[in-house]
């Protein structure tokens, strides 16, 4: 029930406990968020039959009493509503006009809409209460400040809390334990510090790294924090911090400054309240958007003192993460206004165009949207990473097990035959005396022991090695000069060291659109003007096209004084056809010069436009470099300069865009002369034209097809000559229709058709929005390497589809294009399941006809050479390409839906999701990590790919235009996307053979090292005795084999840069996790394990008994020892040298140079430091019995690796071996092979998709300009115009192109400008005319 609408107080159901604030808001609510059997019972207690109302002005609640808590806790319970609301929850509320005064409307819970689906994002609160210049009122609520923190740690919590994530890491708390145990003397054999120094290097190591890395954000948070702005302190400006601004503070802010907090506008210094902003931080989008404050607050202007004594309270919703919705009550002085979205200006906009403008804080810090949206830092890991600690785990329990056999073996050693040895080897005094206690408590000793003795089996040195290998590489990809951007003096650069082998096992990226793939700079290509096509560039004597080149030289505008520099157009017949003044020509250039919602402006004396799209900026810009210069407009007229002369043309009516017009009209009269100049998609404007122009029109479709087929953005251009009769009586008809009230638009579409017909072809227009230089070739090298590339963007569904076209993302091979826009969740899940049975169909029809079928990346059979190794390997054709919308995604998302959606979009060869909000693609990458457990990479420019970089398990940041966010929460930064084609298919595949065999070689060493110690233990009576010098044991993983296995890590490579590129299926196998596995980790352990084997067997059975010729014995314990641990060290030496891959003289000086590095050390530490093996290795050199002995050991452990090797390299080599026998074959002929792979070009001809500028422009200024509330000033006193009343116009939401197959139930979606202004006749009809 609601009060009567004179009423200007607020409504408020009565109810016996005090309302706090969960009562206030269900009372607005209806109490929908309270079971109505709940309040009716609560009613009934208290003596009541029905509720009661009663109107008061807003006051002071006490605290809430217990009835009010149960609610509160109630309506938590039910705040997710059944799906049978739905369709209520997502009506759009009606909002009352925002320069009346209006009775306090009942607010909408906050997120009502999406919140279902946005769970584990938000808070659920109640309600948020604002005074403005009232800090003691506001502070009570304990509102978050402006401060803002993105760094982990301060001084005094680093290292607690370093330490305490370093120790999550399993292998770091296993050797910490370790430590403690090698303290205690009874159970050690080895000394603390082989322990102690590397546990201490590598927590000291990634301390120094993690506290550099916090500290980049410490300073980017300072910086924020800093910034500059003017507060209201008493009526005065006060120049204050960001970080010192609180909500209620009411701040001035100045042309081009960031806006510090959310905000509610005041007052502005445009006409009307209006200001512009530019929102690229938010969604990428760097067209300007208009927001206009209240015309009651407006008044104060720029004064200080009026505006330092504003008083309004504001009550809204609570901060949540909808970048497009407010809702919100100001009451000020005795009356309510309602408060929308448009009133606000957010966090991270930029102010533009507009000198100054004030505003009240609402929302500051962390509380903001872009905060909101931001996502919280997320401690990152590699899959090898968390495969690493399951293995760890795994060989922990392999050495408990060790340790448990040897301490029971030792039990029953000491008890059978120890205790008969006691003179020769006494017991410790802790020992009992009784022999089988005795030997109980020595075999609980000796498991520790152990425990101790074999911990090398996981050596502390494999994470020193592992993350030395990240930093190196990590240095490789900062210098790699292949991924140097010269013309921005940008490179890119790892801004982490632990993720650069996930780099070669990406399954799925995510990429922003606008300024990631493109550029966001749209150019007039091309046109095509009665008849003929301009913008080629043809060879006078073989009349073929000539392909611009770098010294192509572009025309000459500078004799217009109007020109821009930075133009570019190449073909000079259309400038000559301007000076010669062919009719069409100027006709075309007039059109796009009077056509159009572009306002001027002039900056330092020169003339700038602002326009609500580049493209339409484009289009404006063309004509004033061939000399048509767009100069002013008023509400009823427009201004041009045509080649040098001035013309005004007065401005009768303005037809602006809507989804389902497709076209946009101006209607002007020049010298009594009435024409309408239109502009629109190519199959309306056809429909409309006159019937005696076919052959233009054959002719122009000819070249709106090649212009489509090279990705430019088509639009078609028409007028029509009116006569003064029929254009009054249509102007009258058209008024009426406007002022209808039943089935207003449907009339005034049937009024458009009316004057929008019998028009007279011009021609057409070819714009090109750029994309990053390489892009479609990175795309479809990425593609053919298996991964999926889905597109998340905060576009328009057109501009976005043909950006997929143009960078090769969808093709016209694809079978179908599906088109997810629906509203409801109904139907969403209907389309949803549609394009699920047309995926199946499809396979269906593949299977019959024989389609392509899969082929092994790691194993090819002869049949399938010519599929995986041939130069010119096939396109990847075929499949299906999902676009789905961002409403639509809310429904798609929802946990009933998000299982069908996945299965369906997973499928699909592309994805572009577009009009998705930052924590949307954040939702998506979520889901993707969640259910398909692939790993995701995530690449953006703007602060608002901030929360999907941070979801992603690799995080890419875009050094572009839109501000240094996304670099700054990114792992990694490249100047340009086509730079993400080498650091995936060089430097991730790279990084990940590398590591994935180092690790294969450092588990096949480590266990043939430590293994020797078990087989020891059945010939030392089980004891703990070490077979090796504890100097041996110390210095086997940090001298005598750190440095080869640390070159293979950093610097080994299957195939060359070059044919890493060339063949991308050579970055398949990281995707199924092949060159490390469990199944690979075991196979390195078995090799150990028989490694271990022979080198203690064979020499063990050469020295047993044994005897030199002089007499000596030479079966000591010592010299066995040495014997074993040199055998070892020539065997993994050898090991590493077949496995090394890529030689440098590096390689060479590790490999060899670690053989001479044990020798030298062995015979120093024992010479030189009198060491306790001194004389042991030398006395067995010199026997031909060490010589033969090591030469039987390396043989018969090398020569059947070899021939494993062989076998499998020539009976089933994978796609690496062959490509490594081509780049052979190649360094032997001395040549460069000639043979590269095709790659797609950039100008491939597609399927016409007629997508003109105003498919990807916002709503234009139609309404504001003829209602004059966007001017600063009236027409010059010289013109013959006054300045009329205006009836405003029908402002349409962006149009859509023709789409291939469409799956939709879409409706026309709300504008960006409605409630800008009182409602006003649509079709921007000025009543003079």
């Amino acid at each position: 029930m609601r009060a009567p609408a004179e009423m200007k107080c607020a409504v408020e159901l009565l109810v016996p406990w005090p309302r706090g604030h969960l009562g206030r808001w269900c009372a607005r609510r209806r109490c929908s968020t309270v079971p109505a059997a709940l309040t009716a019972a609560i009613l009934r207690q208290h003596g009541q039959a029905k509720p009661t109302y009663e109107l008061h002005e807003h006051r002071q609640y006490p605290p809430p009493s217990r009835w009010s808590s149960l609610l509160n806790v109630l309506g938590k319970l039910v705040v997710w509503k059944s799906s049978s609301s739905a369709s209520a929850r997502h009506r759009a509320p009606s909002t009352p006009s925002p320069s009346s005064a209006t009775q306090q409307p009942p607010l909408q819970p906050p997120q009502q809409e999406p919140c279902e689906y946005l769970r584990g994002f938000l808070t659920i609160e109640t309600e948020r209460r604002i005074r403005a210049n009232d800090r003691e009122f506001n502070a009570q609520f304990h509102y978050a400040n402006n401060y803002i923190k993105t760094s982990k740690y301060s001084v005094l919590t680093f290292l607690p809390l370093n330490l305490f994530e370093q120790f999550q890491r399993l292998a770091n708390f296993y050797f910490l334990c370790l430590l403690v145990l090698q303290m205690i003397p009874a159970i050690s054999s080895l000394t603390p510090v082989t322990t102690a120094v590397p546990l201490i290097g590598v927590l000291a190591l990634t301390a120094v790294k993690d506290a550099y890395d916090d500290y980049q954000r410490h300073v980017s948070d300072s910086q924020v924090n800093n910034r500059k702005s003017l507060t209201l302190r008493n009526g005065k400006l006060v120049e204050d911090k960001w970080a010192q601004v609180q909500v209620g503070d009411v701040i001035r802010m100045e042309n081009d400054q960031f806006v510090a907090a959310d905000m509610l506008l005041l007052s502005t210094s445009e006409p009307n309240g209006l200001c512009y902003i530019e929102t690229a931080e938010l969604d990428g989008e760097t067209n300007l958007k208009c927001r206009q404050c209240l015309l009651e607050t407006a008044e104060m202007g720029q004064d200080d003192a009026r505006i330092g004594a504003f008083n309004g309270e504001i009550l809204c919703e609570t901060p949540n993460n909808l970048l497009n919705k407010f809702e919100g009550v100001l009451t000020w002085q005795g009356k309510s206004y309602a408060l929308d979205n448009d009133k606000v200006v957010l966090r991270g906009c930029v102010l533009r165009n507009t000198q100054w403008c004030y505003g009240m804080v609402i929302f500051a810090g962390k509380d903001t949207k872009l905060m909101q949206n931001s996502g919280k830092t997320k401690f990152k890991r590699t899959s090898i990473d968390r495969l690493l600690n399951f293995i760890i785990i795994g060989i922990v329990f392999f050495l408990l097990s060790m340790c448990l056999f040897c301490t029971i073996a030792c039990g029953f050693w000491e008890t059978i035959t120890g205790r008969h040895f006691q003179i020769y080897l006494p017991w410790d005094k802790l020992v009992p005396t009784d022999p089988t206690e005795g030997a109980t408590v020595i075999a609980l000793l000796v498991f520790f022991s152990y425990a101790i003795v074999l911990n090398t089996v996981v050596p502390i040195s494999l994470y020193v090695s592992v993350e030395v290998i990240r930093f190196v590489q990590s240095f490789l990809i900062n210098w790699d000069e292949h991924m140097y951007h010269e013309k921005s003096g940008t490179s890119a650069k790892a801004r982490t060291t632990t993720l650069n082998e996930e780099l070669g096992q990406i399954e799925y990226i995510f990429s922003d659109k606008t300024g990631t793939l493109t550029q966001n700079i749209m150019t007039f290509n091309k046109c095509s003007i009665g008849e003929k096509c301009y913008g080629d560039i043809i060879d006078e004597q073989t009349g073929e096209v000539l392909e611009l080149a770098e010294g192509t030289v572009p025309i000459d505008f500078s004799a217009n004084p109007d020109y821009e520099p930075e133009f570019k157009f190449y073909d000079k017949s259309l400038l000559e056809a301007v000076r010669r003044k062919d009719e069409t020509v100027h006709s075309f250039f007039k059109l796009l010069a009077l056509c159009h919602t572009v306002m001027p402006d002039e900056k330092s004396g020169r003339l700038e436009y602002q326009a609500q799209s580049p493209d339409e900026a484009a289009l404006v810009s063309a004509a004033r470099n061939f000399g048509f210069v767009f100069k002013e407009r008023s509400p009823n007229s427009i201004t041009i300069d045509v080649m040098g002369e001035r013309e005004v043309y007065e401005l009768l009516c303005i037809l602006d865009f809507n989804n389902v017009r497709k076209r946009m009209s101006v209607i002007l009269r020049k010298d009594g002369k009435l024409r309408l100049f239109c502009k629109g998609a190519d199959n309306v404007i056809y429909e409309r034209l006159k019937n005696n122009s076919d052959s233009r029109k054959i002719k122009t479709q000819d070249h709106l097809n090649k212009f489509a087929g090279e990705g430019l953005r088509t639009l078609c251009l028409a007028v029509r000559d009116l006569d003064d009769d029929f254009f009054n009586d249509w102007k009258n008809r058209h008024q009426a229709a406007a002022l209808s009230l039943d089935n207003r638009d449907e009339k005034l579409d049937a009024i458009y058709e009316e004057i929008e017909k019998d028009m007279e072809l011009l021609g057409a227009t070819a714009i090109e929005d750029k994309l990053q230089d390489g892009v479609p070739q990175a795309i479809s090298k990425l593609a053919q390497a298996g991964i999926k590339i889905w597109v998340l963007t905060g576009d328009k569904q057109e501009t976005a589809i043909n950006i997929g076209y143009s960078c090769q993302l969808l093709t016209d091979d694809m079978a179908e294009v599906f088109i997810v826009d629906a509203h409801t969740f109904e139907e969403v899940e209907l389309q949803l399941g549609k394009l699920k049975d047309a995926i199946g169909n499809l396979e269906k029809s593949d299977g019959v006809n024989g389609g392509p079928t899969a082929v092994s990346v790691v194993t090819f059979s002869e049949s399938d050479y010519q599929h995986g190794c041939s130069v010119e390997e096939p396109e990847i054709s075929g499949g299906i390409a999902l676009v789905i919308n961002g409403h639509s995604l809310v429904h798609a998302l929802h946990p009933k839906l998000e299982k069908l959606f996945l299965e369906a979009a997973s499928q699909c060869k592309s994805v572009i999701c577009c009009r998705v909000t930052p924590l949307q693609k954040a939702m998506v990458v979520e889901l993707i990590k969640k259910n398909k457990h692939a790993v995701t990479l995530a690449i953006g420019d703007g602060a608002n790919d901030v929360s999907m970089i941070k979801a992603a398990h690799i995080g890419v940041g875009i050094s572009g235009q839109e501000g240094m966010q996304a670099v700054l929460a990114s792992d990694y930064s490249l100047p340009q996307f086509r730079f993400l084609e080498r650091l995936l298919l060089v430097h991730g595949r790279w990084s990940y053979f590398r590591m994935c065999k180092f690790l294969r070689y450092f588990f096949y060493k480590n266990f043939a090292f430590t293994l020797c110690h078990f087989w020891f233990a059945f010939f030392c009576g089980f004891s703990a005795q070490t077979l090796f010098d504890p100097i041996f044991i110390s210095f086997y993983n940090l001298f005598y084999t750190a440095l080869p296995v640390m070159s293979l890590g950093v610097f080994d490579q299957d195939v060359n840069d070059k044919n890493s590129l060339s063949y991308p299926k050579l970055y398949t196998p990281g995707h199924q996790d092949l060159l490390f596995n469990k199944k690979e980790f075991l196979k390195s352990a078995m090799h150990g394990f028989f490694t271990s084997c022979i080198l203690f067997l064979v020499p063990y059975g050469t020295y047993l008994d044994g005897v030199s010729p002089k007499g000596h014995a030479l079966s000591d314990h010592m010299l066995f020892g040495s014997v074993v641990a040199t055998i070892l060290i020539i065997v993994v030496t050898a090991q590493i040298a077949l496995d090394t891959a890529y030689w440098t003289w590096w390689s060479h000086f590790t490999i060899w140079g670690s053989l001479c590095i044990y020798f030298a050390f062995t015979f120093i530490t024992n010479y030189v430091f009198g060491g306790s093996y001194v004389g042991s290795l030398s006395k067995a050199m010199i026997e031909p019995t060490f010589w033969f002995t090591t030469i039987l050991t390396v043989t018969l452990l090398i020569v059947p690796v070899l021939a494993w090797r062989f076998y499998f390299v020539d009976v089933k080599p994978t796609l690496s071996d062959r490509v490594r026998l081509k780049q052979r074959l190649e360094s032997l002929r001395s040549r460069q092979s000639q043979d590269i792979l095709r790659t797609p070009s950039a100008r491939r001809t597609r399927r016409s998709i007629r997508s003109g500028y105003a498919f990807a422009h916002q709503e234009g200024f139609g309404r504001l300009i003829t209602s004059g509330k966007i001017m600063r000033k009236i027409p010059r006193p010289n013109t013959d115009f006054s300045f009329p009343l205006s009836f405003g116009s029908t402002i349409g939401a962006s149009l859509s192109p023709r789409k291939p197959v469409v799956a939709t139930s879409s409706s026309s979606s709300a504008g960006a400008f409605n409630n800008l202004a009182p409602p006003e006749i649509p079709g921007g009809f000025n009543e003079q005319s």
